[in-house]
């Protein structure tokens, strides 16, 4: 899985690129993004990032990605352990 995370100080450019983001994967929080992992989609999504909205940030915003292997742990409490992939509810 990928994880995006970004603080933009713009309100247009950080809605577009949330709406960028969210053709991807989901949103996790405010401004972090749950993207499933590929290396095309990684590929992808940082050439976007690169080409259509780095010439945009200012010296203040920040994104980060990181690209998390099957063999990171993740925990998960309260709503979010609603989001667990394995979770399967037979009735």
């Amino acid at each position: 899985m990928i994880i995006v995370s970004y603080d933009i100080s713009n309100d247009k450019l950080r809605t577009r690129f949330s709406k960028f983001l969210l053709k991807y994967g989901f949103r996790l929080q405010y401004s972090i993004f749950q993207i499933r992992n590929s290396k095309r989609i990684l590929a992808l999504v940082s050439s976007e990032i690169k080409n259509k909205f780095e010439k945009c940030f200012s010296q203040t915003d920040s994104i980060i990605i990181f690209n998390l292997s099957e063999q990171c742990k993740i925990t998960r409490y309260g709503y979010a352990k609603n989001d667990e992939e394995d979770l399967i509810i037979i009735d």
